[in-house]
């Protein structure tokens, strides 16, 4: 495994890399990607060996134009081609009919793909010099912590990934937003890092309700499995300004979105050994960007337990919630 740092000529050989059938772990705005070839099966399905990643579970292909869609999806509908043009680069993925090109293996054998055009400008020039478009499902062991930083990546995976180009600290922090636009109205299957009102701007009204967890929806769509994205360390779970109720055991570790989100310094102080803020003033962009990394945080720190807040749902708090409640114990 070789650590890069972002230089051109370092982006050009992590693109030929993933050209070559190689596995290349490169930053987007939203986690760390672990890159393989689209449409080189075998190098896919060393993803699914390096994540032990259930092969049910479908990867988001990445692209680093517009006009790289073409070769693997067909835009449905005048909305697709809106959100397409607005929204993206971004943290925004589209599910639309599939090119039969595409192989089985990356879509869980459906006649659909799931879309993204990052506007991380790492990921997006390995996806150019690659020549091909990517999967890249978080660089992480599947059903554990998303990976932020370059060492999260090299931390998790270790020599299982060739390459890792060490792009900084992802700025959005939470996995993309999947939006299902075949079907009327467009249904979000997975909250994420672009907000639904950023949607509805460009398109109208969009489905929210819950995408549930039938084999069918969570086949549709990464991330819909009961438990993902969690830590070792047991996690729970309480309502936004009910910290207060919790019920801490031994050394435990508080996890709030901001200090106004607990009734006061008492809800935390000497009933835990540590708490956490992903934000000194609540807002919810920099909580979901630091989201990850205090939870990896947490997770190393020889804690019995981590407690964490419910964000409002608003904004990226459903995405965040999404993430909590995924990592808790149910």
């Amino acid at each position: 495994m070789e650590l890069l740092s972002p230089t051109d000529e370092n982006l050009r050989r992590a693109g030929e890399c993933i050209a070559h059938g190689g596995l290349v772990g490169l930053p987007t705005e939203t986690v760390y990607g672990l890159g393989a070839d689209a449409f080189n099966v075998r190098a896919v399905a060393h993803t699914f060996e390096a994540k032990a990643r259930p092969s049910f579970d479908p990867l988001i292909v990445h692209v680093a134009s517009l006009e790289g869609v073409d070769r693997v999806a067909v835009v449905p509908n005048k909305k697709a081609r809106l959100l397409m043009e607005s929204l993206w680069p971004g943290p925004l993925t589209l599910i639309m009919p599939r090119k039969p090109e595409v192989p089985d293996i990356v879509t869980s054998g459906l006649d659909t793909v799931a879309m993204r055009f990052p506007s991380h400008p790492v990921a997006r020039a390995i996806i150019a010099y690659s020549g091909t478009a990517v999967t890249a499902p978080s660089a992480n062991p599947f059903g554990y912590l998303s990976p932020t930083t370059a060492f999260h990546v090299a931390q998790g995976l270790g020599d299982r990934v060739d390459i890792i180009v060490d792009g900084g600290p992802c700025s959005v922090g939470v996995e993309s937003t999947v939006l299902d636009m075949t079907v009327d109205p467009p249904h979000i299957l997975r909250p994420g890092g672009m907000p639904a009102e950023a949607i509805e701007a460009v398109i109208g009204f969009i489905d929210k309700s819950p995408a549930g967890e039938a084999a069918s929806v969570a086949k549709a769509s990464p991330g819909l499995l009961k438990s993902h994205y969690a830590p070792r360390t047991p996690l729970y779970l309480v309502k936004s300004g009910a910290i207060a109720f919790a019920r801490p055991e031994g050394k435990a570790a508080a996890l709030l979105i901001g200090p106004a989100s607990a009734s006061s310094f008492a809800a935390t102080e000497g009933r835990f050994a540590l708490t956490r803020y992903l934000s000194s003033t609540g807002d919810l962009v920099e909580a979901a960007a630091g989201l990850f990394t205090a939870l990896h945080e947490l997770d190393a720190g020889g804690f019995g337990q981590i407690w964490a807040e419910r964000a409002g749902d608003h904004g990226l708090g459903p995405a965040i919630n999404d993430r909590l409640y995924k990592a808790s114990k149910k």
